[in-house]
């Protein structure tokens, strides 16, 4: 049975009036003991009922028709329903004493009705109004449940969301969640009860876990202790215990959510750090009214970059790339933002066609993140490596500065230092290139560094779900392997931040915390999809590929930090960069292009960079 019809709002009322007087009557009688029904409607109180009854009744339909209490849809009978009730009966009752009292003591010394019926009366109609309201909204949920086996589930967090998401799966038809109990890190709240449901503590999370057999946690708590919820998870993951989360609640509509709205738990709360969080105000002024340019604006960095500019209203946004499919889908994504946003395709590596842009458009910032990062393809095509990510920086810093811009701010990597791979170099070359250039000229040049960013294009975390998709195996390239971590919002945020904060010269680096071994991510990763390792998922390692590191860093031994205004950013001195001698050494590279003389190249670069050791390369050779 499928009840989607809508009881008619007349019904209602009439109904409410109808148990108004039922609870008239049962006022009475509760009132005269019982007696004989003739005798004591008909003979004592005949007198009063027929002038009391007709008022009560009048002034209960009154304030149920300016209050409006027919006129909600039972089956989403709400608190603030309960408090209308509650209000407009409590005001009936105020008003019919009142007017009794007035006829008592001003007219024929009668009372309207009864002090002691009017407030059974009243709690009477009080209970009736409520109860039928909740009992239909329960039969309705009862019939429309789904049907078929329930999940038992517990919801990490009793405050206000973990009830919120409580209340939306329980009223949710579609919703196959049992709701067992809540878990809490409050020691004093252990085996109290919530909404009729028990709160457990973690430390005893296993023993009820087994008991109530549950299979699933939802995390429904807005800033939960790091160290507590990763607790959780781990736990969840050794027991074969899937974990997942409620939306944000900025993602909520009208204060709710539905079941298929929950989401298993996001790889980023994997990291085992709190996410960097940043809200400059001087960010928004850095940007507002201003034409700016975004190189590589279809890829990972750059459509966030793209993304959160628009949010502080630019005058102008100019998305580049050569990327044609990619920029189309993102100008698709982009079209629902109230942002002046101007699509180009073009290459970095062309002098004419950037020129052309620059004069166009005469852009006031530039984010530069045009460039190729996959470590092992760069090791394999050095001239194009270099072509695109210090000969395009350089075009595109040129420009920059015979325009005049105000600042060019450099997307680099932790690659960067102390290079072993051709990408590495490459990107470390253009923080030299633009460093030089800093001490030369007007425009401000900024770099920033960042590790791995998680779910961008050809990252670890695309691969291993990939991977898992298909059945495994999951390929690590060596047990000890690891990296620094942050999503894609915290890097671009960094990005906009040093924009800001820089006036020209620095390298901004995140203080991103603990490095994360890849093979425990691995691990993780098959866990929350529910499968065990080398079991159901195998792992294999498949030995370190080309350029490739066991570790990154952020800072070479050359280099030192000092503090910002934000705690997690940091600026790192470097040893500025000879502008006349860095110049001659990317001539020289750029003309070995042009003969993709890769050795040459490498040779060049390894000069000019000595801390660039080729690593598990061919290149190695050129080492020695």
């Amino acid at each position: 049975m499928d009840l989607r019809w809508y009881l008619p709002k007349k019904l209602i009322l009439l109904i409410d009036i109808t148990l108004t007087f039922l609870s008239l009557i049962l006022a009475y009688l509760i009132r005269f003991d019982f007696i004989d029904f003739y005798d004591l409607f008909l003979v004592k109180e005949y007198d009063t009922l027929t002038t009391g009854v007709p008022v009560l009744l009048f002034i209960r339909f009154l304030s149920f028709i300016i209050a409006k209490t027919h006129k909600g849809i039972i089956r989403h009978f709400s608190n603030d329903d309960a408090h209308r009730i509650f209000f407009t009966i409590t005001l009936g009752t105020i008003l019919i004493s009142f007017l009794s009292i007035l006829k008592f003591n001003f007219m024929d010394g009668r009372v309207i009705l009864p002090k002691s019926v009017i407030i059974i009366e009243y709690l009477g109609t009080l209970f009736l109004l409520l109860f039928s309201r909740l009992s239909i909204k329960q039969i309705f949920f009862n019939t429309n449940k789904r049907k078929g086996e329930k999940i038992n589930i517990l919801i990490y967090g009793s405050g206000k969301m973990g009830m919120i998401t409580k209340t939306n799966l329980e009223k949710d038809d579609n919703s196959y969640y049992n709701i067992e109990g809540f878990i809490d890190d409050d020691i004093k709240k252990e085996n109290l009860l919530v909404d009729r449901k028990k709160i457990i503590h973690p430390k005893n999370l296993k023993l009820h876990i087994e008991k109530l057999k549950i299979s699933t946690v939802i995390i429904a708590i807005k800033d939960p202790s790091l160290e507590n919820k990763q607790h959780l998870v781990d736990f969840c993951l050794e027991n074969q215990i899937k974990v997942k989360t409620v939306p944000t609640v900025e993602d909520w509509y009208d204060g709710n959510f539905s079941a298929k709205e929950i989401k298993d738990i996001n790889i980023s709360d994997l990291l085992g750090r709190k996410p960097i969080e940043l809200s400059n105000q001087k960010t928004k002024d850095e940007i507002e009214n201003k034409t700016i340019l975004v190189t590589g604006a279809a890829g990972s960095i750059g459509s966030e970059i793209v993304k959160q500019l628009a949010k502080l209203k630019p005058k102008k946004v100019i998305l580049l790339d050569q990327a044609e499919s990619p920029l189309y889908e993102l100008n698709q994504d982009l079209m629902n933002l109230k942002a002046n946003l101007e699509i180009i395709i073009g290459d970095v590596t062309r002098k004419e066609r950037m020129k052309n842009i620059f004069l166009t458009h005469q852009p006031n910032l530039v984010y530069h993140a045009a460039a190729y990062k996959h470590v092992p393809l760069m090791e394999l095509n050095p001239s194009e490596s270099v072509r695109t990510n210090l000969v395009g920086t350089k075009i595109v810093s040129d420009l920059a500065v015979e325009f005049e811009i105000e600042k060019f701010v450099l997307i680099s990597s932790d690659k960067a230092v102390n290079p072993t791979n051709v990408m590495g170099a490459s990107k470390r070359l253009a923080e030299m290139y633009c460093e030089s250039l800093n001490t030369e000229h007007k425009t401000k040049f900024i770099i920033t560094r960042f590790g791995n960013v998680l779910g961008s294009n050809g990252s670890v975390i695309p691969l291993f779900k990939k991977q898992l998709n298909n059945g495994g195996p999951i390929t690590v390239t060596h047990p000890e392997v690891t990296r620094f971590f942050m999503t894609i919002q915290e890097a671009c945020q960094l990005v906009l931040e040093a924009s800001s904060m820089g006036n020209g010269g620095e390298i901004y680096v995140f203080d991103m915390g603990k490095s994360i071994k890849i093979i425990d991510l691995a691990h993780k990763m098959i866990q929350l999809a529910g499968l065990k390792v080398n079991k159901d998922i195998e792992v294999k390692f498949t030995g370190l590929r080309p350029g490739e590191k066991m570790f990154e860093e952020i800072l070479n031994k050359n280099e030192t930090t000092s503090k910002t205004h934000h705690p997690k950013i940091l600026i790192g001195k470097v040893t500025n960069s000879n502008f006349k001698e860095t110049v001659k050494i990317v001539d020289e590279i750029e003309k070995s292009i042009q003969t993709q003389e890769n050795d040459k190249i490498v040779r060049f670069m390894k000069k000019i960079i000595p801390e660039f050791i080729s690593n598990n390369s061919e290149f190695s050779k050129l080492d020695n």
